[in-house]
């Protein structure tokens, strides 16, 4: 594996390298016992004959390394641990590993106890040992699949599916899936049930707002409370508006934006998700691709004590009519325009209405649209994006199945409605019993980080550009995060580092890496807790996923054969679109996909690389890819070594460009610095060379380094490569012509 230069194998750690790395809190009586616990450990392996990855475990088991102690010791230890570690061979190197009593209690390890007997037969030993037969299982039968789920979630039809899966269609290779049912996924979120278990007065949310005490108590809000709230919004909708109306939502995922989203879907009309980071002009493409009829959002934005214009951001978008929210208190401090509506106005017809807790939810099938999102939109107009009420069911059950989310949960992840993650996390809370946990503020500093504390939050969702923030600005020391019995991240690749000190902080708990996209309304590949964990890696494809990697052809490689490639597919995907509002949704996903087994793969544009053992690391887009002298890698492997090869370095970006006058692609890599770092672009030139050529292949040459301030990002913090490959083709371009 990737290690810092001066880095000892476990074996030559002695006392003093851990008290040194322990930076002056560790004392010596612990470093010494640090270092018995590791000798001991070294010792059982090498009588067992045990790899690396069983000293890590041994070490961890014991909780020696504490959340409170300083990430240079975790860094020698671990380093120090998988030095020697030959990834070739071995894999990744493994951080967490199941245990079979815990996995037993998880909800997927409980159905499998239940059924696996009856479907694999004798073929079933146990959650741990079975998971990948059971796994495979659901991809050739998902129908059986999903009818033991859908018993799991909170998921209550007003008429029945036919049946879970139909295929004689072959007009929709992704099939239809619960024909015939009708609900309102809302209503479903909304009400009591006997399993999961979800009562009236159970907490569904919990919230702080940013700039409240922090020693003061979280604010709360039962289920029952929760239900009036929506119905009062749902009333209020219910006389402005027509069913089928699309009903924009531009504002942070607060507790109000969140009752907002479900009285939309309650009333039977479409919620558009937009993000209030966008600018004028993205709001305005997306009212209009939409055909919105109006738009909830706030009067401003608070971060950091500081308020920031948000309604005059929506006005300029020119949209039909706005209903205002006041950040604070209970009057908007703008000027509205005249068809603009504040929040306590829209809202004061229902105070007065004689049933005010009394809705009749719009119950429609199945495939009917409650939600439009968008793609990021880094390359021309966005995708609209059309979720049905099977999304919210594919969303919930994944969360269910591989993150262990359920009733007596808290799920916390800062995100916000007009992304895939506000609305995936919202349901996956509701639909499961669990508590969404709301942070009415910054996720950066130590006010979220002490909310995380405060609200016993139990599951925490990251992206990776958050962690490294939390790690380099020490904003969380001193807080207790050991409530937390996993981790999730998504949206970009994971830095192994900044996931080692996050899963430091509640004694190396599992971080479940999620990869997927809106149109899927959920993650294909993720880690799972039945299988050992590497950083920044997915152990699996999700359940009932079916999937190929291919080559350069378009042929498959062999299940079991370590290989790179963009993957492709199986069709048969509940709550994947099938079709989008703005482009054609077979040109999109289907057109030039190969056949495989009789069926047309489906397009997902990601690069795979799949490692000894199984372990899947995502290699960027199929548009990152390089051919640096005739050989294909991807801009994410060559930023994993760069990252890691100097001190000063806070994080790269590879790109590779043709010269103008043809030729092999030059490889360049950007960097942004870490504050108070000084360095040249020639001295890092040399050990980013060095770095790869030792790591990747002594082949790739670095033909150019460029320091800059800040990485190009769209607004949901994805690296812009294409951005940083046009501004070196240009300048290569300029330069040709001197």
């Amino acid at each position: 594996m990737t290690t810092t230069a001066t880095a000892k194998t476990i074996n030559e750690v002695g006392i003093d390298d851990l008290y040194r790395a322990g930076g002056g809190i560790l004392t010596i009586d612990e470093a010494k016992h640090i270092h018995q616990i590791i000798k001991q450990a070294i010792s059982k392996a090498k009588r067992s004959r045990l790899s690396a990855a069983e000293v890590w475990k041994e070490v961890v088991g014991k909780k020696v390394l504490k959340p409170n102690h300083p990430h240079s010791l975790h860094q020698r230890v671990y380093y120090s641990v998988y030095a020697d570690w030959d990834t070739s061979i071995n894999g990744p190197p493994l951080y967490w590993f199941p245990s079979l009593q815990d996995s037993k209690l998880t909800n997927l390890g409980k159905i499998m106890e239940i059924h696996g007997p009856k479907l694999l037969g004798t073929s079933y030993k146990d959650p741990i040992a079975s998971f990948n037969l059971f796994r495979e299982y659901t991809v050739r039968h998902p129908e059986v699949y999903w009818s033991i789920i859908l018993k799991e979630l909170s998921v209550t039809f007003h008429e029945p599916p036919k049946c879970i899966l139909d295929t004689t269609d072959k007009s929709r290779p992704g099939g239809t899936w619960l024909p015939g049912s009708v609900l309102n996924i809302a209503e479903c979120c909304l009400l009591p049930s006997i399993h999961p278990r979800k009562e009236d007065d159970s907490c569904a949310i919990v919230w702080r707002d940013e700039g409240d005490d922090d020693d003061s108590d979280v604010n709360r809000i039962t289920l029952k409370q929760l239900r009036e709230q929506v119905i009062l919004v749902a009333n209020a909708l219910d006389r402005t508006f027509t069913k089928g109306d699309a009903i924009a939502i531009d504002m942070p995922m607060t507790v109000n934006a969140v009752i907002i989203y479900l009285a939309i879907i309650l009333a039977g009309c479409v919620v558009v998700s937009i993000a209030d980071s966008f600018a004028a002009k993205e709001i305005a493409t997306r009212l209009r691709v939409s055909k919105a009829k109006a738009i909830f959002t706030q009067d401003f934005i608070v971060r950091g004590g500081r308020k920031f214009p948000l309604y005059s951001r929506v006005v300029e978008a020119s949209p039909h009519k706005v209903i205002v929210l006041p950040v604070s208190g209970r009057n908007v401090g703008v000027q509205l325009r005249e068809q603009d509506i504040s929040w306590k106005d829209f809202l004061a017809y229902d105070n007065q209405h004689q049933r005010p807790n009394h809705f009749t939810p719009a119950y429609l099938p199945v495939d009917s649209m409650i939600n439009i999102l968008f793609s990021s939109g880094t390359t021309g107009e966005p995708k609209a994006i059309p979720w049905t009420q099977l999304s919210p069911i594919r969303s919930t059950a994944e969360g269910w199945a591989h993150i262990n989310v359920g009733v007596g949960d808290v799920y916390c992840w800062p995100t916000n409605l007009g992304w895939v993650m506000g609305p995936i996390l919202l349901f996956s809370c509701f639909l499961t019993g669990a508590t969404l946990a709301l942070y009415h503020g910054s996720p950066l500093g130590r006010g979220f980080g002490k909310f995380v504390q405060d609200a016993g939050v139990t599951v925490l969702g990251t992206v990776p550009s958050l962690v490294k923030t939390w790690k380099n600005t020490d904003c969380i020391k001193g807080l207790d995060w050991t409530k937390i019995k996993s981790f999730a991240s998504t949206g970009e690749t994971s830095n192994v580092d900044d996931d080692l000190w996050l899963s430091s902080k509640s004694y190396y708990k599992p971080i479940i890496e999620c990869c997927g996209g809106t149109e899927l309304a959920s993650s294909y590949i993720q880690a799972s807790p039945f299988q050992p964990q590497a950083f920044g890696a997915f152990s699996t494809a999700s359940m009932t996923t079916g999937l190929v990697i291919l080559d350069e052809h378009g042929v498959p490689y062999p299940d079991d054969k370590a290989c790179v490639g963009e993957v492709g597919l199986f069709p048969l995907y509940l709550g994947a679109t099938d079709r989008l509002l703005n482009a054609d949704h077979n040109d999109v996903y289907f057109k030039g996909m190969p056949t495989f087994k009789g069926m047309r793969l489906r397009r997902h544009g990601d690069i795979l690389k799949r490692t000894v053992g199984g372990y899947i690391v995502v290699q960027g887009r199929a548009d990152d890819t390089m051919n640096l002298g005739g050989i294909k890698t991807s801009s994410v492997e060559i930023e994993r070594v760069c990252d890691r090869a100097d001190e000063s370095i806070l994080e790269t970006a590879a790109v590779s460009v043709a010269p103008p006058d043809g030729g092999p692609e030059l490889l360049v890599i950007f960097v942004v610095l870490k504050k108070g770092f000084n360095q040249q672009p020639e001295k890092l030139k040399t050990i980013f060379s060095k770095a790869i050529q030792t790591n990747l292949n002594p082949l790739f040459k670095v033909s150019n380094v460029k320091i800059i301030p800040e990485f190009p990002r769209t607004a949901s913090n994805k690296l812009l490569r294409r951005v940083l490959r046009d501004q070196i083709q240009h300048e290569l371009s300029v330069r040709s012509r001197m």
